[in-house]
This record gives structure tokens, C-alpha cells and sequence, in this order.
């Protein structure tokens, strides 16, 4: 019969440090899963379960705690058993607890030899060294949008399908791979996750429901447990990164629904696994432009991962891989960095253009205002090819040794290794899509990158507060990024040409979309900056951020996507109408226009740009356009711009065309405006003023752009 309680515990008298000991556990049946949770208070936790539990039968299990799991001083021992032999549909009240602790004994010098000497795995390289060290981290993503923006509940057969094959993934894989961190000796490995609130609110809802072929009955347990793991340096082993609470592009949207989408994400990881969310952040989509950095430090952000080859790009006489590359050649207003020698192609890889081993490291990235204020923050590499070949299934599609032992090779060939500030950088995928999200991912695959780990002194793998501490940034390390996202949104371009699909057409739903929510921006700001009704105004922000989900953009051509924001607005707007009339007969509006993020066409002027078979000569003249929305009106559009070589500063006025032709019946939209610059204008930096018809004033971001 199944237990109903634990009759007794036995623990050994004294334990040393370094030695080892057993635990035995009497229940009154049968336990379908017991472990043993070994805490220290300085954070350190290990699981003691599967291959360390001995079944001996009649309720008998013997649990063999090996020497690495504990260490010196008080530890404090949960004893427990699980009355469901499924525990990720367990409740919390299926799990039968006892509670010791245990005073371990600290080694001495002559034990500690002893113990090192027999070790088993050797301890990680972390330190100054001559001899290159290759160090890198995982991140795993996770996501699910609202597949209907105005109702959060829609659920039918297909969701239940999409949720039920992805049980693993979202919940005991991540805790099964680092596991296998703890168990091989890894004393800094981890990973870094990100989740989307949308996801998170699903599964929660699924647990509540059974929906999702009932995978999700406790789904957060593991995951729950294992949030508190340290490394040996006091990090969590899975640090949970900050995120836009629905996944929006954040390049794409105002600066305030960043702070407040990061926000809501925070609440949501904190309430789901009991931890804060980290002040790392891993932008939706990789998705990063420098403009962004004021607004991250204001949601609490220090540490942001982007893409690698839009570093590499900025640089002076980077390689270009041509068409295979997947994106235009970088226009020269990016090339702000210095040039580099160690350019590599990798081999045994997709890699459609060459990277720069020396590159691959934790910078400084920086972003200047338009009022001249300069902006900065850590940034993180996540390398582009070597994350895309870890996504397809780990170390059985990835040859960590054979591709990594090539910027090894390239580190000692350009003697360009730096022991103060050795490699590091991030191999990103979804945790539950393709290779990345299987099963073979986080066991077998992740067992052969502990084994080189353990036995190849070239390459470690690390959580990034681990190397940040151990490594601290070079100041001196500046660099510019160009805007972009990760490999797999039409190559990740610096214009967002998946976010911009059908821009050169007559009609675009993607524009449409961007047309609609700009205007619904506007009115959610305006509400909430007068005070309005704070559950009114929370409700609207739960629409606007719902509408800002980066994935209705994403199926470009699907009306089930393409109307989404048009109904999440329409439905906002009906109940902000009456505050909106309201608002505008008190005149006291006392919020900007809303400038949507200026893009312009063709992206190299004069320079290149696509056509039939490839690459052609792109026009010679800079058109910029822009989508503006105020609830009072517009009075006044302007485009400034000045010369980096000139210091003289211009402005013109944009021109005004017009609402967007919507074929979506939205209740409101915003206007069109847009200028023209001549061929011969040079590298600008350039920003947008709007002024509405009550003296509110709105800036956008600066853009930079080299018109030939």
C-alpha cells in the first residue's frame, strides 16, 4: 500500500566532512518517490534522489549522501516522500515531510589532501590563467502567447496540444539538467531562464483546470526547489532573468511599457518560484537596441544579453559574409568599434559569416540621448552560431570540443587571450522547441558536457554572476552594438524585417498593427498620468501590454494574428471612451504625443539593398517614417538631425500623411508622417519632436545613419 506517513528516521551520530553518510527512512508503505533536501544556511542546496535512494522494501529506503553533497557546520536535512508516483501532478499536500539536522564536522588539513587527491572529478579552472580558458553559459527561453489578445481564458484542442507536448519542458527539465551540474562537481554551473508571464499565467491555469493533457497539476515544484541551489560563489544555479511580462519587442515600444511590462514580469516570477528575478536581463526575441538601455536601468536592469554578430558587425572592416549572411551589409554609421585581426570561420557548423574569438566577452554597452546624456550597461554575448547549433539538441548537434576547441585555437594562434578578462559568452535556444526542448537536451546530452567539463581543462561552463564576479568587466571594454535580434526573425536584421514584413507594399498588417497600438498607447498613458481610476487603468495596461506581444507581428499573414492588436485596442477603447471625454473636456491632457520608433528606407542609402536574385544599388535618398498619436491632436512634427563630423544641427518639418489605411476596423489609429533626406546628407544621428495642440512635448530615441 501507498504511505500515509514517515515512522523513522535514522542518522549516524557524528559525519565528517568530505566522507559521506546514509540516511535511512521507515514509512508505513510503499513511497513512489523519495529524496532527501540537503541545506546549509549560506544557500547551498543539493537533492538527494533516484540513483542515490535504495529501495529495501517493506517502507524501508536508505538514501547515500555523497561527500560533495554537504559541507562543513549545521545542515539541515528535509526528509520526504511523495504519495503520487506522477509528481508533477501532485499537489503540495501529497508531499509527507520530516525535518532533522545535522552537525557536520569539519575536515582536517591531512583529510582534506586525502579527499582532493581520491576526488573524482577535478575542480573547475576559475582564476587568472595563462593557459585559455573557454568559458560559457545556457540560457534557456520559455513562452506561450495569449492566443486570443482580449481573452485570456480562450482555450481549445489545439492549446491543449501545444501545452500537453511541452510537460518536460516547462517543468522538470531545466532542474534535471543542472542537477547533472551538482551531481559532476561543476561548482559554477548553471543556466539562466526566462519566462514569459503569458507562459506562466497559462500553466498556472492549467494546473488549476487539468488542461494541457494534465502535465501541469504542480508544475512549478522542481523548479520551485531547485531556485534556491547556489554555486560555490552564492549565485542561484537557475537565475531566473528578467523579461517583458508578454514578450514584447522592446526596440519597438516606449520606454514606459518596457519598465512596466519588466515589472509585472518581476511580481510573476517572484509569486511563481519564490525567488526575485535577476538583474540580468534576456530581451524577447534577443531583441536590443542601445536606446533601450535608459529604460532597463530603470527597471532595475544591469546586465543585458544580445547577439553576437551585431557587435561583431559595428566593427571597422568587418568580413562581410554577403547574401548567405541573411542581412544587408552594415551601414557605416554602426562602425563605430575598432577593427580586429582574429577573424574565424568556424567549420563543422552553420555559420554564414565570421566571428572575432577575441570579442566573445562580457563589454560595456553604451547609448547617448538627445540630450547629449550618455547611457551604459553590461552587455553579454550570446553567440549567434553556436547557440543556433545548441538549440537543434545539445551536444548531439553541437560538437562543444571540435567548435569550441576552434576559438581555442585562434585565442593561442593571435596570442589575444586575456587572463583578467578570459571568453565568455552565452549559448541561447528555446527550452521548448526543436533539439533544444527534448528530453535527450537536458540527460544524455547534458551528461556528455559535464564529462568535458570534467575532463577538459579548455572549457567550463559557468552562470554569468559566477564569471561577473570572478571577472569583473573591463571599463575600458566600450562597445557599440547595432540594432538586431537573434538568428531565427528573418537573420535577426538591424531594421526588424520580421516585425516590418510587407513594408514596401501597399498595405502591411505588421504597420497596420504598429499604426493601431500607437494610438492605444497614447491612451492608456494619458489615463494613467492624470490618475484615472487605478483598476480602470490596470486593465487597460493588461489589454496594451497583452497587444504588445511580439508574436502577433511574428505570423505575418494570418488574420487570427494580424487582427489581434485591432481587438485588444477595440476593446480598450470601449472602456476608456466616457474617461476620454472626460479627460479632453477638462483639458487637462498632460501627456506627449506617442512617436512610434522611426525606421527608415532603403537601409544603406546609396549603399545596397535587396532585389530580384540579391543584392542591387540602393536608392540614393533616405525616406524616414514614423507613425505619431496624441489624444489632444498634433500641432507639430519635426525631424532634427546634425552631422557627427559637423557639429551644426538641423530640423525640418515630416510631413503629414494621413491615418494609416487600416483594413481591420480599428476604433483608433495613428497618423503617418515621414521626410525625405538627399544623397550626400553623411553619418547623422537623428531623433523626432512632437508637440500636441496643448504644449505636451515627446522625443523618440536617437537613430544613427550613414546616407552616402
Amino acid at each position: 500500500m501507498t504511505f500515509t506517513k514517515i515512522e523513522k528516521v535514522e542518522l549516524p551520530k557524528t559525519v565528517q566532512e568530505g566522507e559521506g553518510f546514509t540516511i535511512l527512512m521507515v514509512a508505513d508503505g510503499k513511497v513512489p518517490f523519495a529524496q532527501v533536501i540537503v541545506r546549509h544556511t549560506d544557500g547551498w542546496e543539493w537533492i538527494v534522489r533516484e540513483q542515490f535512494v535504495t529501495d529495501e522494501g517493506k517502507g524501508h529506503y536508505r538514501f547515500h549522501v555523497p561527500p560533495e553533497a554537504y559541507h562543513g557546520g549545521m545542515v539541515y536535512l528535509q526528509i520526504e516522500g511523495c504519495r503520487v508516483a506522477n509528481i508533477y501532478a501532485a499537489s503540495p499536500d501529497d508531499w509527507i515531510k520530516v525535518h532533522r539536522e545535522l552537525q557536520i564536522t569539519k575536515a582536517t588539513k591531512t583529510h582534506q589532501i586525502k579527499q582532493t587527491q581520491n576526488k573524482a572529478t577535478p575542480s573547475i579552472t576559475l582564476g587568472e590563467s595563462n593557459q585559455p580558458v573557454i568559458y560559457f553559459g545556457i540560457h534557456k527561453h520559455n513562452h506561450q502567447p495569449y492566443y486570443n489578445a482580449t481573452d485570456t481564458d480562450y482555450w481549445d484542442g489545439e492549446k491543449d496540444s501545444i501545452f500537453g507536448q511541452r510537460g518536460g519542458p516547462y517543468t522538470h527539465f531545466i532542474p534535471t539538467a543542472v542537477r547533472q551540474y551538482i551531481d559532476g562537481g561543476l561548482a559554477h554551473a548553471g543556466l539562466s531562464t526566462s519566462w514569459s508571464g503569458s507562459l506562466i499565467e497559462q500553466l498556472n491555469r492549467c494546473a488549476e483546470t487539468g488542461r494541457g493533457h494534465g502535465a501541469f497539476g504542480n508544475w512549478s515544484h522542481e523548479l520551485r526547489n531547485l531556485a534556491q541551489a547556489k554555486t560555490a560563489l552564492g549565485n542561484p544555479r537557475i537565475d531566473f532573468t528578467a523579461f517583458g511580462f508578454c514578450h514584447p519587442l522592446m526596440p519597438l515600444i516606449p520606454d514606459r511599457d518596457i519598465v512596466g511590462q519588466i515589472e509585472w514580469h518581476r511580481r510573476v516570477i517572484h509569486d511563481t518560484f519564490g525567488v526575485k528575478a535577476s538583474e540580468i536581463i534576456f530581451p524577447p526575441e534577443t531583441a536590443f537596441q542601445p536606446h533601450i538601455i535608459p529604460a532597463l536601468k530603470q527597471a532595475g536592469v544591469k546586465v543585458v544579453i544580445y547577439d553576437s554578430i551585431h557587435q561583431f558587425r559595428a566593427c571597422k572592416d568587418y568580413p562581410y559574409g554577403g547574401t548567405d549572411e541573411g542581412m544587408l551589409p552594415p551601414n557605416l554609421a554602426d562602425q563605430e568599434n575598432p577593427p580586429v585581426n582574429d577573424w574565424l570561420q568556424l567549420n563543422n557548423i552553420w555559420a554564414a559569416s565570421k566571428i572575432s574569438p577575441q570579442l566573445l566577452k562580457p563589454c560595456v554597452l553604451y547609448y547617448t540621448d538627445h540630450k547629449g546624456h550618455r547611457h551604459e550597461m553590461i552587455g553579454i554575448p550570446a553567440e549567434r552560431y553556436l547557440g543556433n547549433e545548441d538549440a537543434r539538441g545539445g551536444y548531439g548537434a553541437l560538437q562543444y570540443e571540435m567548435v569550441m576547441g576552434q576559438i581555442y585555437d585562434r585565442l593561442c594562434e593571435t596570442k589575444r587571450y586575456d587572463p583578467k578578462h578570459p571568453p565568455f559568452f552565452i549559448l541561447h535556444s528555446d527550452g521548448d522547441n526543436y533539439g533544444g526542448g527534448a528530453d535527450s537536451y537536458y540527460t544524455c546530452n547534458t551528461g556528455g558536457l559535464v564529462k568535458m567539463c570534467q575532463t577538459d581543462s579548455r572549457f567550463q561552463l559557468i552562470t554569468i554572476k559566477d564569471y561577473l564576479k570572478q571577472f569583473p568587466v573591463d571599463p575600458k571594454n566600450k562597445v557599440h552594438v547595432e540594432a538586431g535580434s537573434w538568428a531565427g526573425a528573418d537573420n535577426g536584421d538591424p531594421q526588424f524585417t520580421k516585425w516590418f514584413s510587407w513594408g514596401e507594399k501597399d498595405y502591411s498588417p505588421d504597420l497596420n498593427s504598429w499604426a493601431v497600438l500607437t494610438a492605444f498607447q497614447n491612451v492608456v498613458h494619458s489615463l494613467e498620468d492624470i490618475g484615472h481610476d487605478q483598476h480602470v487603468v490596470e486593465t487597460l495596461k493588461r489589454l496594451l501590454y497583452t497587444a504588445e506581444t511580439s508574436c502577433y507581428w511574428y505570423w505575418t499573414g494570418q488574420e487570427v494574428w494580424d487582427t489581434q492588436v485591432t481587438h485588444a485596442t477595440n476593446k480598450g477603447m470601449e472602456m476608456a471612451r466616457g474617461a476620454m471625454a472626460q479627460l479632453l473636456k477638462s483639458s487637462k491632457d498632460k501627456t506627449g504625443p506617442t512617436i512610434f520608433m522611426p525606421w527608415v528606407r532603403p537601409a544603406n542609402p546609396g549603399g545596397q539593398d535587396w532585389g530580384q536574385g540579391g543584392l542591387i544599388d540602393a536608392a540614393p535618398e533616405a525616406t524616414f517614417r514614423t507613425f505619431v498619436h496624441d489624444i489632444s491632436g498634433i500641432k507639430k512634427v519635426t525631424f532634427h538631425y546634425h552631422d557627427v563630423n559637423n557639429a551644426s544641427k538641423k530640423q525640418v518639418n515630416m510631413e503629414n500623411g494621413g491615418g494609416y489605411p487600416s483594413r481591420t476596423n480599428p476604433a483608433i489609429i495613428a497618423t503617418q508622417y515621414k521626410v525625405v533626406l538627399p544623397a550626400g546628407t553623411g553619418n547623422i544621428r537623428y531623433f523626432i519632436e512632437a508637440v500636441d495642440m496643448k504644449g505636451n512635448i515627446s522625443y523618440s530615441p536617437v537613430g544613427r545613419i550613414d546616407i552616402v
